[in-house]
């Protein structure tokens, strides 16, 4: 018996019928250029990068009109080479980065939009600011002064375990603290929730998926 698997377009389309208005990044690390123009031809634009020399090479390649974000730990040293297309960076875990994202972005004049990314799990090999270190980031006078930048909201990636309660406490937190400055800083994203815990994140309140094996399954 042959099982026949599913196409690229069938996935989406499934995705979104489950997540709603919830916005999905399509994360396409590691994917041929023929998987990533069928993901375009389904009509979806948002795709999502870990890594800077593989978004360069892809970006150049593909069609100009796809929102790229950048959703894996970024250098400073590889900033300027995305600046010039990059849609939305998710991956904000200090002002040392956030100060070069903004000179890169005076240089080539645009304004840069960017997520702050929050620990929330247990591992050390996650980024991300404390909850302290976040609310000092907020009131620093260097953060407030940085033009070529607009901040709108946080990411977190949760644990990488089977336990559910221990993902479902992280978002839980992330949300909190999410709803905390939501207003006050007129915050729009909360990203949140990958291929294995995204239906615990829609619970808690994500506004956007950053998903990629469940796709090309």
């Amino acid at each position: 018996m042959i099982i026949m698997s599913h196409s690229i377009c069938e996935n989406i389309k499934q995705i979104q019928q489950e997540i709603g208005n919830t916005q999905l990044v399509v994360v396409s690390k590691y994917r041929s250029l023929s998987e990533l123009q069928e993901v375009y031809d389904c009509g979806h634009r948002d795709f999502g990068e870990n890594r800077v020399q593989e978004v360069v090479s892809k970006e150049s390649e593909l069609p100009k009109d796809i929102r790229w974000h950048i959703i894996g730990h970024l250098q400073t040293n590889k900033v300027k080479y995305i600046i010039p297309f990059v849609h939305l960076i998710h991956s904000i875990d200090s002002l040392k980065l956030l100060k070069e994202v903004n000179k890169q972005a005076k240089r080539v004049n645009r304004t840069v939009d960017v997520l702050l990314q929050i620990k929330i799990a247990q591992e050390d090999t996650k980024y991300g600011f404390s909850i302290t270190e976040l609310s000092e980031l907020l009131e620093n006078l260097d953060f407030k002064t940085l033009t070529n930048i607009t901040c709108k909201g946080l990411m977190g990636m949760a644990t990488n375990t089977e336990d559910s309660l221990i993902v479902d406490t992280e978002f839980k937190k992330l949300a909190s603290v999410y709803s905390s400055y939501q207003e006050s800083h007129q915050w729009s994203i909360l990203s949140m929730g990958m291929s294995s815990d995204y239906k615990a994140a829609i619970k808690e309140g994500s506004s956007m998926l950053r998903i990629g094996s469940k796709v090309f399954t």
